[in-house]
């Protein structure tokens, strides 16, 4: 089946913020059948975007649909010297997810059974609750339980999301919100703290040992991603499991964090390789016997293919991550990531499963040439 068409398009959700917008690939056979993908949105997505339409695009268009592993991976080395991380690995992780897609309505199958079959279609969420490093503590609480009312989750990880130039702002008030959040839910709710980069390995350790005696199952990117052998340092002294990952973008940078001695890997499946990036993924925490807890923001195709993936997981042991504004997507897509009494339910149609109002996504759609 020869592909005819590769199209790049930013997408707006909110149309009170313009200028926040989601990044999506339509890939189109010789019969008219399509499939979509998603990139990072960093920036729009722009850059992934113009990287598709003017080194990718061309090189796919005749080609066969089913020579996917070989497509992209020529890709890859035909622009390894544009990084090839960032906007090239989320570049290809969109059109590996239009692939798949496209491969699913094809065959008639939806994503996981092409994968071998799911293990379970229904998975728990976590809420993932941003901006915290600028409220205050009633605030960070307030905003918790009015999620976990809304949302029912398995869990709450609450981010600082704060000034990546500064390390070591506010411990003593980082700590008090973790303390307070920790009282509102309870001693027995499952928390995590996403630090977001925010600490030196010595601020790591002091918020760490405070997150150990106030329960906290996991530690998120506590110190900057770039300092591998920092973040081993401080996974490695502390008892509470420290994650990183959602800034790796290469197979060989994940080995490198889990070699550092990280024993959670949050890569993201619009910022590497798509859907045959996050099993390959899973493939080397399964073989390291660390947990693989992907990081996931978008709530529409991003969300579906991460989906797919983790129901095919076998020790699937952390839930899956809601982040904020997942409502967005409900202005294009009829089903966004909305958990369902704190479940998430894999879709059984086939491809990806996606479902939208054509009319609506073709009006948000903002074109993207080379």
């Amino acid at each position: 089946m020869k592909i005819t068409k590769v199209e790049t398009f930013q997408l707006v959700f909110d149309e009170t913020k313009p200028n926040n917008r989601s990044a999506f690939v339509r890939i189109e056979t010789e019969d008219g059948q399509f499939g979509m993908g998603e990139a990072s949105p960093m920036q729009g997505g722009r850059a992934s975007l113009v990287i598709i339409a003017a080194d990718m695009a061309p090189f796919l268009i005749g080609k066969d649909i089913f020579d996917h592993a070989v497509l992209l991976d020529t890709l890859y080395h035909k622009c390894i010297k544009l990084g090839p991380e960032g906007a090239t690995t989320a570049a290809l992780a969109a059109l590996d997810i239009a692939l798949w897609d496209l491969k699913g309505k094809l065959l008639g199958q939806p994503i996981y059974k092409l994968l071998g079959g799911a293990w379970r279609t229904s998975l728990t969420c976590y809420a993932s609750v941003g901006g915290n490093a600028w409220r205050t503590v009633d605030q960070v609480v307030e905003v918790v339980e009015r999620r976990v009312a809304k949302e029912k989750p398995a869990a709450v990880k609450i981010r600082w999301d704060g000034d990546r130039t500064k390390l070591d702002v506010d411990i003593p008030g980082d700590i008090a919100k973790a303390k307070a959040v920790r009282k509102a839910l309870g001693d027995d709710f499952v928390l995590g703290f996403d630090a977001n980069n925010g600490y030196s390995v010595g601020g790591a350790m002091r918020v760490g040992r405070a997150l150990e005696e106030l329960g906290f199952t996991w530690f998120e990117e506590p110190v900057q991603h770039y300092h591998i052998s920092a973040m081993g340092e401080v996974a490695q002294r502390l008892d509470i499991t420290v994650s990183a990952g959602e800034q790796t973008y290469t197979l060989q940078g994940l080995k490198d964090l889990i070699n550092a001695g990280v024993r959670m890997v949050q890569p993201d499946i619009v910022k590497m390789g798509g859907i045959t990036g996050i099993m390959q993924c899973a493939a080397i925490a399964y073989a390291h016997g660390v947990d693989l807890v992907p990081h996931q923001t978008q709530p529409s195709l991003g969300h579906l293919a991460n989906l797919h993936v983790l129901s095919t997981i076998m020790h699937l042991n952390k839930p899956v991550e809601l982040a904020d504004g997942w409502e967005r997507a409900g202005s294009v897509f009829t089903n966004p990531s909305e958990p369902v009494d704190g479940l998430f339910h894999v879709p059984t149609a086939p491809g990806l499963g996606a479902q939208f109002n054509a009319e609506e996504l073709k009006r948000r759609s903002i074109p993207i040439s080379a």
